[in-house]
This record gives C-alpha cells, sequence and structure tokens, in this order.
C-alpha cells in the first residue's frame, strides 16, 4: 500500500458500511481554505489513488475519498473523481447524473474508457501521466469554488499621452463602487506606475518582481489577498525601488497565470497595456473580453493609433475605439472611427485638471462618482458589458 493510500486507509475510522467518505490526511473541510470545498475520489486502485492525493495536494487542497459515495457526499462534492477501475461498480449502484464528474484513467489505449465515461455521466476523460497538469488545474477551480470568469478589459494607448491609464483606473474604481470584486493589473513596466495614479504608492502589498518570474497555477484567492487595496480595487503595479521599472521583465507565462488567476474570482479585471505588443503583452491580449483603445480626436493621434491597432488586433478580435475630446480640425468622434476601422466605445469628454490629479493631490481618477470621466465609466460597464452587471461582487 502506498503512502497516501496509508493515510487515506488511517483517516477511515469514521467511515461504516462504505457509505461515509474517508477523509486525506488530517483536517476538517474547514481548514482548507477554498470556498468550493474538498473533492471526492472514487477509486479502489491504490497506485491511482496515490497519485489522485498528490495532485490534490499540488492543488492546494485535501480530497475526501470512498469506495462506496453515499448520496449526500455525490451530491455535495465540487469536483469527483472516479478511478477507471469503479466505473462499472458506481452505474450498478446508480448514483444520480450530476455535473462535475471526471474519468481518470492511465491507459491512453484503453477501448471501453468512452463507454464508461458516459455510462458514469463522466463530463471529462483525463489520461495520467500525460494530463496532470489538466487535472490539478480542475481540481484547484474546484476547490476555489470558482464560477464565472471576470469580465477583462484591456485599456491601450493610440499615442503617448492619451490617457490611457487614467481610463483603466476610472474604469476599475467604478466597477467598485458598484459592488464588483475588481482588480486593476498594471502591464506596463515603462509606465509611470498606477499606484501613484491611485495615490497609493506606499500601500502595503505585493507588487509585479514578486510575479514576474512565476510559473504554472497561481491561487485566485492567494492573488487578491497579496495585492494592494485602494480605493476598494485590488492592485497589481509597479515598485519604485531597484532603478527603472523596466529593469524587471515579465515571463510570458507569469502575465498567463497572474491574470488567469485574477480572472477565476469573478467580477471585473481592467488592464493598463503598452503600446507594444511583445510576448507578455499578447498573453494579456490573449485573455481579454474587450480592448479599448484611446485615441485623441487630432489626426496625428490617429495616424498613430493606427499602428497600435494594427498589433493590438493580430490577437484580440473585440478591440474598440474611444475618442478623447475636445475636437481639433473638425475631427468628430465617429470620424476617428471610421478612420481606424473600428467599432466606437464613446467618447470622453475633457476633463479640466484631470491630468494634474497625482501631482497636486486631486481625487484620483474615478473616485469623484458625478465628473464626466465617472459617467463614462458607468455608461461603460452598464451598456458595453450589461453581462457584468452585478456579477462577481465583492464580499
Amino acid at each position: 500500500m502506498g503512502a497516501g493510500a496509508a493515510g487515506r486507509a488511517g483517516g477511515a475510522g469514521g467511515a461504516s458500511g462504505g457509505e461515509g467518505s474517508a477523509s486525506s490526511g488530517a483536517g476538517s473541510k474547514a481548514d482548507d481554505g477554498g470556498a468550493g470545498g474538498r473533492p471526492l475520489v472514487v477509486t479502489e486502485d491504490e497506485e491511482l489513488l496515490d497519485d489522485l492525493l498528490r495532485l490534490c495536494a499540488a492543488a492546494g487542497t485535501q480530497a475526501d475519498v470512498s469506495h462506496a459515495p453515499g448520496r449526500q457526499d455525490w451530491a455535495a462534492a465540487p469536483l469527483v473523481l472516479v478511478g477507471v477501475d469503479s466505473a462499472g461498480r458506481l452505474v450498478a449502484a446508480g448514483p444520480a447524473r450530476r455535473d462535475g464528474v471526471v474519468l481518470v484513467g492511465r491507459d491512453q489505449g484503453d477501448p471501453g474508457v468512452w463507454q464508461r465515461a458516459v455510462a458514469v455521466g463522466a463530463e471529462q476523460v483525463l489520461v495520467l501521466p500525460d494530463q496532470e497538469t489538466e487535472l490539478v488545474d480542475r481540481i484547484a477551480d474546484a476547490a476555489e469554488g470558482v464560477g464565472a470568469q471576470a469580465r477583462t478589459v484591456g485599456v491601450v494607448g493610440g499615442r503617448g499621452g492619451a490617457g490611457a491609464s487614467t481610463l483603466a483606473c476610472a474604469l476599475a474604481v467604478t466597477a467598485a463602487r458598484a459592488g464588483r470584486r475588481t482588480v486593476l493589473v498594471d502591464a506596463d513596466p515603462l509606465g509611470g506606475g498606477l499606484d501613484v495614479l491611485l495615490g497609493g504608492e506606499e500601500a502595503e502589498g505585493l507588487r509585479w518582481p514578486a510575479f514576474a518570474s512565476s510559473r504554472g497555477r497561481i491561487g485566485g484567492a492567494a492573488l487578491e489577498e497579496s495585492l494592494p487595496r485602494l480605493h476598494d480595487v485590488r492592485l497589481l503595479s509597479w515598485d519604485r525601488g531597484g532603478g527603472a521599472a523596466g529593469a524587471v521583465s515579465v515571463a510570458p507565462e507569469a502575465m498567463r497565470s497572474v491574470l488567469a488567476a485574477a480572472r477565476r474570482r469573478g467580477g471585473v479585471v481592467v488592464v493598463d497595456l503598452p503600446r507594444r505588443v511583445d510576448e507578455p503583452v499578447a498573453e494579456a491580449l490573449a485573455q481579454l473580453d474587450v480592448g479599448l483603445l484611446v485615441v485623441p480626436a487630432e489626426l496625428r493621434a490617429v495616424a498613430a493609433a493606427h499602428r497600435v491597432a494594427d498589433a493590438v488586433r493580430t490577437v484580440l478580435g473585440d478591440l474598440r475605439v474611444v475618442v478623447r475630446g475636445p475636437t481639433r480640425g473638425g475631427l468628430m468622434a465617429e470620424d476617428v472611427a471610421e478612420l481606424l476601422g473600428l467599432p466606437l466605445a464613446g467618447e470622453l469628454p475633457a476633463e479640466p485638471g484631470l491630468p494634474q490629479s497625482a501631482e497636486t493631490g486631486a481625487p484620483p481618477p474615478g473616485t469623484r462618482p458625478r465628473t464626466p470621466l465617472s459617467r463614462f465609466c458607468t455608461d461603460f460597464w452598464t451598456r458595453a458589458l450589461p453581462g457584468a452587471s452585478g456579477e462577481g461582487a465583492a464580499a
């Protein structure tokens, strides 16, 4: 008997009649730290059980184990991992059909695995060891209680000084004020720092250097709790130490992992993007629902924005233009959108004193609900992404 199986057997004393579930490892369900609870493992294959318990540990959770789960255990688990060896016995027992059942085996060439999957009501078949990473992600999602992904919006300037960072901050603050769980990600290492713009450069919490070399999965709850909280927004920005902010480069895998973790908790994620598209930025663009290209209503700005739009659209399908007024030379918002060949997300009126707000100590962007900028953001969340309304409300 393997070590994991031995630990499982030692904790099985409370089960009776084969109907109760046996916990793997010590501790109660409340100790797991995940909102979704423990997955249920159903197998009598000791080697497979050892592997599944190991993968649960890698996902940051424990598992309940049962050879013959009762109806309550079967229905309550956020995820059920059924070994191929136990599929036939489960079918004979006739458990109720449910979502979140995964059939796990070892033999890639097993001709009957799909028939057993259909019979037991599995929505997925995973074969070890080739699909271990996918299984760890699935277990971790279940343990975290992952639901709908966050609505994810990226903001990029058509030229320097277009106001993209200001709009990104205002969108995040407006979403948080409406009660949505909100994460703001500064993906531009050469920008001025969104923490400065929000007046929180001294706020406690982790910055990009702590995540820049990350590989693999990052827990959504752990990420959120580690970040500074400013105006009810969780912010991932750059630090001020170690010379230029650009000295820290973010690996593409780190960008992918961080944004995936931020999105898993629902609500809203806003990403402030640089105008270049390198590998990390391409990873960020791939996770966006929509991108906003901020363009002043000037011919030279439109010419510069063309190049940015062409680069962004190689990765992102839904790119819209936000035209920043006032217009000059007769250019209207509709003209700018037509020249760029992009749908118009809206026109952002000028707001006196806004560019100097960080230097003068004025309230950060989006914190004054009656300003033109805040009204634009409220309208955007209401009309452009109506599905986000009320979704992922902050706890």
